[in-house]
């Protein structure tokens, strides 16, 4: 058995140790709530792969370094910086990134992520792919992309596909943070534990193998049953959010009437205030995507990425919500009348010698 301790990979922005049995990865960006970067994502990628192969690991957690939260998602200045500079960085970026998503959903042994705090956008990719997802109290979990011009992605549409009626939709086109409860009972994550007895899992999971009792088993004893979703029993969501015209679904959250009024106007507002363009390809990605593996779901988010790349709203959107925060984006078009069916058939074309193949790249380990 190789000796435990840390194993430093090529940046500090994400750390790696071995604690007894247990392979622990650190997201370390604290001040900015450990947003995913292109290094950290190829510095996970190398270290699970060797993991995979060592006997002497027989599980691996992911955890955020400070109080804030998992993951806040891409590192989406640099994005931004990218798109104005006309660069290649962000597509290769996604390419490693989607690999990553799809490395953990096939891992060979027990993912534990700690979604503790903020779980937004790629900090979703890194963690609800996992085999032992634990959700707490402090949990605030989204999907938030059309807020920025953008669309679920990191396998995201595929799991919002997956969610109990059309909890899944409603969560994508209003970009709202979920809590724990909300995330199990949309299938984001398996287990409530609360975040005072995270340090004792992690402990706890150092000796769990084979022999001694699974990670499933370790984190039963520590998890409590969770607080019921705001989610569940809202009929008003299967009712309006259903179909494949987004026009008629803010028409219908519009009409609703009785207890759910204020919170269907509520969503209708949300969705009003977001990127015409984005709510539409994003509603269409959700349909498309029903039934497809992984690897595919990917490689469909990463064709559509890359168109939204080459178009405004996104770059608008970085620029209105974290750039100069002036909360004023101007899309374009405006509307969503103005967004025709054949404007959204186009972010799903071919899209030649730049499609991301991942049916075979990430099964190495």
């Amino acid at each position: 058995m190789a000796a435990a301790g840390p194993e430093v990979p090529d940046t500090q922005e994400v750390l790696f140790e071995r604690r007894g049995r247990l392979g622990v990865i650190t997201l370390n960006r604290p001040k900015a709530v450990n947003a995913l970067t292109a290094g950290m994502a190829s510095a996970m990628l190398e270290q699970l792969t060797r993991w995979a192969a060592d006997d002497a690991v027989a599980a691996v957690l992911v955890q955020g370094a400070g109080e804030r939260g998992l993951c806040a998602g891409g590192d989406i200045v640099a994005i931004y910086r990218d798109m104005l500079d006309g660069g290649s960085a962000t597509a290769d970026f996604w390419a490693e990134e989607y690999t990553l998503n799809a490395l953990i959903a096939d891992y060979p042994k027990p993912y534990v992520a700690f979604m503790d705090g903020l779980v937004l956008g790629g900090g979703v990719g890194i963690s609800a792919h996992g085999s032992v997802r634990i959700v707490t109290e402090r949990t605030r979990l989204g999907m938030p992309e059309t807020t920025i011009g953008f669309v679920p992605d990191v396998g995201g549409t595929l799991l919002l596909s997956r969610a109990p009626g059309e909890t899944g939709t409603h969560a994508a086109l209003t970009g709202a943070h979920l809590s724990g409860a909300d995330a199990v009972f949309l299938g984001f994550a398996d287990s409530y534990v609360p975040s005072t007895r995270l340090a004792d899992l992690a402990a706890a999971l150092e000796e769990a193998g084979p022999e001694n009792g699974s990670a499933d088993t370790v984190v039963a004893r520590f998890a409590e049953e969770a607080p019921p979703s705001q989610l569940a029993g809202q009929d008003w969501i299967d009712a309006c959010y259903a179909g494949n015209d987004a026009g008629e679904i803010l028409r219908r959250l519009r009409s609703v009437d009785g207890e759910a009024r204020a919170d269907a106007a509520a969503a209708a507002e949300a969705i009003a205030a977001k990127s015409p363009t984005a709510v539409k390809v994003a509603l269409a990605s959700l349909r498309r995507v029903k039934g497809m593996p992984l690897a595919k779901a990917l490689e469909q988010e990463y064709r559509v990425g890359l168109r939204f790349l080459a178009g405004a709203d996104f770059r608008e959107g970085i620029r209105a919500q974290v750039v100069d925060k002036d909360y004023t984006p101007h899309w374009q078009p405006a509307t969503l009348a103005e967004v025709g069916d054949e404007d959204v058939a186009a972010y799903f074309a071919p899209l030649g010698t730049r499609e991301l193949r991942l049916s075979k790249e990430h099964n190495n380990v």
